[in-house]
Order: C-alpha cells, then structure tokens, then sequence
C-alpha cells in the first residue's frame, strides 16, 4: 500500500511539472507584442523609419551637393538614453545606419569602436601584410556631418493606470563649421492599464 501511494505521489510530481512547462513559439520580427509596455524593439523600429524619413527628405543633402559637387559624408555619434529605463540605442543606431546605407545619397563611415577595430587592423597590416595588399594610413573618408541625439521617457501613473511618453531627438551637424543643419524628433505615448 505504501509503495502505491508513493507512485501515485511521484506520478502526480511528474505530471505536475510537465502541465507547469513553459511554452515558446516564434512569431515574425515584424509582429507588433507589447508585454510589458515599456520600450521594446517595435518603438526602435518605428522611430527610426520616422526619423530617417524625416533626414532624407530634407534640403540639406541637395544643398550640400549643390554646393560640394558630391555626396555628403554623415557618421552617426552617440545616441544617449537619458530615459528612465534601459534603452539599448545600438539596436537604434544600427537601424538608422542601415537606412542611412539603403537610401544611396548619402555616404557613411564608420564610427566608435568599430572605426577603432579598422585602424589597429590597418596598424597590424603596416607590419604583416604584403606590400601589394597593405593598406595606407590617412586614406579614411572624413565625415561632413555628425547625426547625435538622445532618448528621453516621462513616466505618469495613477494606481493600476501608467502612462509612458518617449522623445527621441536627432540633430544633424556640420563637423567643420559645428552649423546645426537637420533637427528632427518622434513622440511615443503608450497607456497602460493593468
């Protein structure tokens, strides 16, 4: 008797843990899921194609190109999160970049750690390459433009109500002459209620 009790003990264990198992299932990366109402990797999507939109659409690359008889030349800076919560801005970067790339009328060059990583490759080959494939020093296109901004979050609640609002600022700046040419930003407002 005893040692049924404890089978159907253990067997009710087993059962208990498989019915508790968690489930994943994979869905589009362009599938809109907000679980917890925070920033998530829609608002980086759809803010960057609104403010990528917003900084090829204006006159400062024609001007720059009526002026300079070429394509201007942009890097992308820093993007700082001065929100509240933890904001991972290369996902951002990264899509503003390769929107930037996309595009064709503007060029882009490396920037932070990455254009770092270039130069000790460069540095490594003045001592290990051929001749016929050594890369020379001072050869880098220098950027025209600068794009930097910030990521801001003013968060309300009221008992079980929360309001989220997110700014991301972008400014575009001439490196040699520090002129702001391109200012742009998208407002986020989510409402939460649990």
């Amino acid at each position: 008797m005893k040692y049924s009790f404890r089978l159907f003990v253990f067997s009710l264990a087993i059962l208990a843990g498989v019915s508790c198992s968690r489930q994943v299932t994979r869905v589009s990366p362009d599938q809109q899921i907000d679980l917890s109402g925070r920033w998530n990797d829609t608002d980086s999507k759809l803010t960057a194609e609104a403010l990528i939109d917003q900084l090829l659409s204006q006159n400062w690359i024609g001007n720059y190109e009526d002026e300079f008889n070429r394509k201007p030349v942009v890097i992308v800076g820093l993007i700082t999160n001065k929100s509240s919560e933890h904001i991972d801005s290369d996902t951002y970067i990264k899509d503003i970049e390769k929107a930037i790339l996309n595009d064709g009328r503007v060029r882009l060059v490396q920037a932070g750690a990455k254009r770092e990583a270039l130069r000790q490759e460069r540095a490594d080959q003045q001592d290990f390459a051929s001749k016929a494939s050594l890369k020379k020093w001072g050869q880098e296109l220098g950027a025209d433009f600068i794009l930097q901004g910030d990521i801001n979050s003013i968060i309300d609640s009221y008992k079980k109500e929360n309001l989220r609002y997110y700014q991301l600022n972008l400014e575009l700046t001439n490196v040699e002459t520090s002129e702001l040419v391109w200012m742009g930003d998208k407002k986020i407002k989510k409402y939460i209620n649990k």
